[in-house]
């Protein structure tokens, strides 16, 4: 049995490596290490979720973001980005034709845009929760003060995404500007956590500078933190951002990631993303056949899908658009998946556990 193997199978037994034991899995990984992790991924899925899938429906509210960070195509440096953002009424819109469709989270997302002061957002969060209780509300709007997340709890927010992208200080200051926080990026998942949150974190996959190293802090940080959902996808360039001539990632580092990850943590929600299906038309249905078991197709107004592109080519449109949900079952279901209308809350405990008697 190969080293990288009795590496993948003490991961499972223990839940941790060391930052050595990451460091050297990374370096040296191999197709049958691949399959390997991917094949006990999915047997880690069923046990905690069965075949069952989460969808959630996104709605990009506003691709304004105050914020210059170097691989973003909405950074405020772009002059080329053609702005948006959507109202109260727009979002409530896209709310009420997802809740048709059988959507029972939606996920706020956008830059970190001003515009959307606390009185906006927790108007809008308690009228989604007002219309729709038997929702989640997920937001994932950045970086804000302790304070103004608990705001939004108390309005009714359920779940906050904030991908830390990268638990190696230098390694952030290599895809940030001096004018961001490392300190402050991992502080704002902790607030969120000690609020009452689900927290989602992660980063990209071959983002530029990224090392075997600052994968291996990546691991530990997310073992530490202890997240309810973990979203990766490959890096994707954008033309542009200053980072237009690097290399974009690859699905297969990404399909052995996010298999380790349902290793390390059995009853993370785990998302097969749209960036992972953007850089293989097979990469979703590879991610789920890696462990995952979120989806989130796209709820927004069909005018603005194109405007909020993070990278280049990003997809939204056929599976990945929400109001394809007949097709995007009938997929998943070829591969022996059961797509559920329901909130999808993190599993405290096994799947078989929760089954009735």
């Amino acid at each position: 049995m190969g080293k990288n193997i009795l590496l993948i199978d003490k991961l499972n037994k223990t839940k941790e490596l060391s930052k050595e034991e990451f460091i050297s899995l990374f370096e040296t990984f191999n197709d049958e290490d691949i399959e390997y992790a991917r094949s006990l991924a999915c047997k880690i899925r069923d046990e905690w979720y069965g075949k069952n899938i989460f969808l959630r429906g996104l709605i990009e509210i506003s691709n304004f973001c105050k914020n210059d960070c170097l691989y973003c195509g909405i950074r405020r440096s772009n002059s080329n980005a053609e702005r948006y953002r959507l109202s109260k009424e727009n979002i409530l819109e896209c709310c009420a034709k997802g809740y048709s469709l059988g959507y029972r989270t939606f996920v706020l997302q956008g830059g970190e845009d001003l515009y959307y002061t606390d009185d906006i957002l927790c108007d809008i969060i308690s009228s989604i929760k007002e219309h729709y209780p038997d929702v989640a509300v997920t937001l994932s709007i950045g970086e804000k003060t302790y304070q103004q997340y608990k705001k939004y709890f108390e309005a009714g927010a359920d779940r906050y995404l904030l991908r830390h992208e990268t638990a190696n200080e230098s390694h952030y200051y290599k895809l940030h500007p001096n004018s961001m926080s490392f300190k402050n990026r991992i502080e704002c998942l902790y607030n969120l956590k000690k609020i009452g949150y689900q927290v989602g974190t992660g980063f990209m996959v071959e983002s530029p500078f990224q090392t075997p190293k600052t994968l291996a802090e990546d691991f530990i940080f997310i073992k530490e933190l202890q997240p309810d959902m973990v979203g990766i996808g490959p890096y994707i360039v954008h033309h542009s951002t200053p980072f237009a001539n690097e290399q974009s990632g690859t699905a297969r580092t990404t399909l052995f990631l996010l298999a380790l990850l349902r290793i390390m943590i059995p009853n993370v929600l785990l998302p097969a993303t749209t960036s992972l299906g953007t850089i293989d038309s097979n990469g979703q249905i590879n991610g789920f056949l890696s462990g995952a078991n979120v989806m989130m197709p796209n709820l927004s107004p069909a005018k603005v899908r194109k405007k909020y592109l993070l990278y280049d080519n990003k997809l939204c449109s056929g599976n990945e658009a929400a109001e394809f949900k007949v097709s995007l079952v009938k997929n998943l279901k070829e591969y022996g998946f059961r797509v559920l209308d329901s909130r999808g809350d993190v599993a405290k405990y096994p799947f078989v556990d929760r089954l009735p008697k």
